[in-house]
C-alpha cells in the first residue's frame, strides 16, 4: 500500500467516524484529534476501523503513533509490510 493509499483511507475512515469533518482540513502534521474534534470513542472507533480494513492489530501502546497523518502513514506503512 502506498502513503497516498494509507492517507485516502485514513481519512475515508475518519469522513465515516465523523462526517461533520472537513477532510480538506487535514495536513500532515496536525493532531488528527483537535482537527477533526475526535473525543476518545471515535479515536478507538477509528483504530477498531484500521483493523477491520487491513487486518492489523494495534497495541494500545502504540496509539499516540496514529495521532497526525503523518505518523499514523509511517506506522501503517512499516505494520503492512511486516
Amino acid at each position: 500500500m502506498t502513503d497516498a493509499e494509507i492517507r485516502a483511507l485514513i481519512l475515508e475512515l475518519i469522513g465515516e467516524i465523523a462526517p461533520e469533518a472537513d477532510l480538506a482540513l487535514a495536513r500532515d502534521q496536525d493532531d488528527l484529534r483537535e482537527v477533526f474534534d475526535l473525543d476518545s470513542m471515535d479515536f478507538a472507533n477509528l483504530v477498531v476501523a484500521l483493523h477491520d480494513r487491513l487486518g492489523i492489530n494495534i497495541p494500545e501502546v502504540h496509539y499516540n503513533r496514529l495521532f497526525t497523518l503523518e505518523r499514523a502513514i509511517a506506522y501503517l506503512r512499516d505494520v503492512i509490510v511486516q
